[in-house]
């Protein structure tokens, strides 16, 4: 059988989706139903922590609304009471553009008492609104959220965030990326939470306060509870508040938000989590994804397809979606680990899923990292889209990423999948795709580097190679390359193959790389160029305290194909 088949998702399923997945509510003014009066107190409770103990958040923005999101601290939920929400033109509320009314039969322990409001048809194109709940007369904070812009645009910003492993450090990034008025929209490319509590791989455990305890005793999530826990407890940072109050977010999984190096095995119809306790059990794996979707669905305000009845992971929902940015950027947001199958060298770590050394599977043309039918999504949305930039978020790096020749570092990247990378580079070329720009996140590094049709192809004058560019943004926390090595000799000798100048030699195509530094990034799209800043924020010092400074800045003109370093 052709691995590369899937199962066909469901159909039909766009307003039961809509329905399963948001908080069902009850418009009291907006849209003509307005009613002769609010039904908010005029006189409000601003000790907000004491009902909404995770703040608020927005995600998935369209032109016509957002997804509004909020969490009640269970003892503060009184059985038949209601909960409000505003949204204004103002941060003092006074011009009001909408008021809803979600139902107490709605705030539920089935949910972990999250609500999650879609505000799709509600709103009006590119515009910034302040939004705020209401419970038991006592208000939230006032969050911030923007709808999609429409039509000809000038210019946007995105920021860029990956891989924050809550133990190893804390989040100044978020509070220097919350005050920045420049970004219109910031993007998660995955490991929002990290599945494990203690893995000595990743987690030092530098950070007494940042130390966790699972409900059910483990080092790494096995169940629904873990999820939630790991996602109240990442939610509770208030510098991570501060970034989700003030920027609406576009998020995707990577691996950690269900487990370490996690694909989907085939041949058992179940999660492939090499590293999991839970590895020699099917049904529990299949479980075990289960309660990581639905764990996400009710913590991340992301609008996704959902079937809530479904028993199969690759039923339940379809995270990868697109948006538009006006007629600047196209934006595509894949999911490469719910249908990628298994690493194509083995199981283990080093000479397996890292440096495979004697290893050729990555080649086969069954190894997959898309599936069938979200490759087709994907080449569709690029062969039609009219935009001048065309983006993909992704997780894993997908250009080459050689450490000896052509040996690659890590076949749990694109490198593991190499013939469906040149299917999809020469489809690219084929449908003459313009100005695709890649963005990553997974390796805890910075990297800006071309895209190649070939990468043996070693000629610099050869533009007709060139495909697009890739930027890779750093971990906020996550231990780095060089942290995670072990001072052994491979540890040593893979050290000294992970420099700039190493990497660099071995890849021509890779301008920067630093795998030393943390912090996030952000990505300028004009009708002229894309400018990719990369900023290193200290992980080790709490607050405001932490500096922020810029390490690189590299441009790519739509009228040049190469990248142009720029002066930080």
């Amino acid at each position: 059988m052709d691995l590369r088949l899937r199962r066909q998702f469901l159909t039909g399923l766009v307003k039961a989706s809509a329905l399963a997945l948001s908080t069902p509510y009850l418009m009291r003014m907006g849209h003509g139903q307005a009613v002769a009066q609010s039904a908010v107190p005029n006189q409000l409770r601003l000790d907000s922590e004491r009902v909404f103990d995770l703040s608020v958040a927005s995600g998935d923005p369209s032109p016509s609304g957002v997804i509004l999101w909020t969490h009640l601290r269970r003892t503060a939920v009184t059985p038949g009471m209601p909960l409000y929400f505003q949204v204004a033109t103002d941060g003092g509320f006074n011009n009001l553009v909408l008021e809803g009314e979600v139902p107490a039969s709605a705030i539920t322990a089935d949910h972990d008492w999250t609500v999650r409001v879609d505000l799709n048809g509600q709103l009006a194109a590119g515009t910034r609104y302040y939004f705020r709940f209401i419970y038991d007369a006592t208000a939230s904070r006032t969050g911030r959220c923007r709808t999609l812009p429409t039509g000809h645009l000038a210019s946007a910003q995105l920021a860029v965030l990956s891989c924050q492993d809550y133990t190893n450090g804390y989040y100044g990034a978020f509070r220097h990326l919350a005050a920045d008025d420049n970004v219109d929209f910031v993007l998660h490319l995955g490991d929002f939470i990290y599945e494990s509590a203690a893995d000595p791989r990743f987690q030092s455990l530098p950070f007494a306060d940042r130390e966790l305890v699972l409900p059910s005793g483990e080092t790494v999530a096995f169940g629904l509870e873990d999820y939630r826990y790991l996602y109240r407890t990442y939610r509770s940072d208030p510098d991570m508040q501060r970034l989700m109050e003030q920027h609406t977010l576009i998020i995707v999984q990577d691996d950690h938000e269900t487990a370490n190096d996690c694909y989907w095995d085939y041949g058992l119809d179940t999660l492939g989590a090499p590293d999991h306790p839970l590895v020699a059990q099917p049904n529990a794996l299949r479980a075990l994804k289960l309660a990581a979707q639905q764990a996400w669905l009710e913590y991340v305000p992301a609008r996704v397809d959902v079937n809530p009845d479904a028993q199969h992971p690759h039923d339940y929902f379809t995270m990868y979606r697109g948006f538009e940015l006006g007629d600047l950027i196209r934006l595509n947001m894949i999911d490469t680990r719910t249908y990628r199958t298994a690493h194509p060298c083995g199981e283990g770590d080093v000479f397996q899923r890292y440096v495979p050394v004697g290893c050729t599977n990555y080649k086969h043309p069954d190894q997959s990292m898309l599936g069938t039918n979200q490759a087709k999504w994907l080449l569709d949305s690029l062969e039609h889209s009219t935009a001048v930039w065309n983006v993909v978020g992704n997780q894993t790096f997908f250009g080459a990423l050689s450490i000896a020749g052509t040996l690659p570092l890590n076949v749990d990247a694109w490198d593991g999948y190499e013939a469906e990378r040149n299917w999809l580079t020469q489809q690219i070329v084929a449908r003459n795709v313009r100005n695709l720009v890649v963005l990553t996140g997974d390796l805890h590094s910075y990297i800006a580097s071309t895209l190649k049709r070939d990468y043996r192809n070693l000629n610099p004058f050869d533009v007709g190679n060139l495909i697009g560019v890739e930027f890779m943004t750093p971990a906020v926390t996550s231990a780095g390359l060089l942290d995670q090595l072990t001072p052994d000799t491979i540890g040593a000798n893979l050290a000294n193959g992970l420099t700039e100048a190493a990497i660099r030699l071995n890849n021509p195509h890779i301008r920067y790389f630093n795998s030393s530094r943390h912090g996030y990034s952000t990505v300028r799209f004009t009708r002229d160029y894309c400018e990719w800043t990369a900023y290193a924020v200290d992980k080790n010092v709490v607050g405001e305290h932490a500096a922020r400074s810029v390490v690189a800045r590299y441009r790519k003109y739509v009228s040049w194909p190469f990248l142009v370093e720029r002066p930080i």
